[in-house]
């Protein structure tokens, strides 16, 4: 009983982390309106990466991991889109 509540806290607290990670980067670029330094392949994996999560989720019926992935796929698909819309120069790599 009382290692399910631990087990929740730190899958709370992991999933927390996470999704909360995406927001200052998609902040920094919407202010700033370059997303030069953004690399372009990180989130290109990264999104591809997320789906899979969400693949994985589903296969094995968990809907903390796949609600979790989903979250972090619209937050780095959101990265990705003002990459491609506000990605000045060549930092791409």
């Amino acid at each position: 009983m009382a290692q399910d509540l631990i087990v929740s806290i730190v899958g709370t607290g992991a999933a927390l982390c996470s999704m909360s990670s995406f927001i200052p980067q998609i902040a920094k670029i919407w202010r700033e309106r370059d997303a030069s330094s953004v690399s372009l392949r990180m989130y290109v994996v990264t999104v591809t990466g997320f789906i899979l999560w969400i693949i994985y989720g589903v296969m094995i019926a968990s809907w903390p991991v796949t609600l979790s992935n989903i979250v972090c796929l619209a937050l780095s698909a959101t990265i990705l889109a003002l990459k491609w819309k506000f990605g000045h120069g060549a930092a791409t790599a």
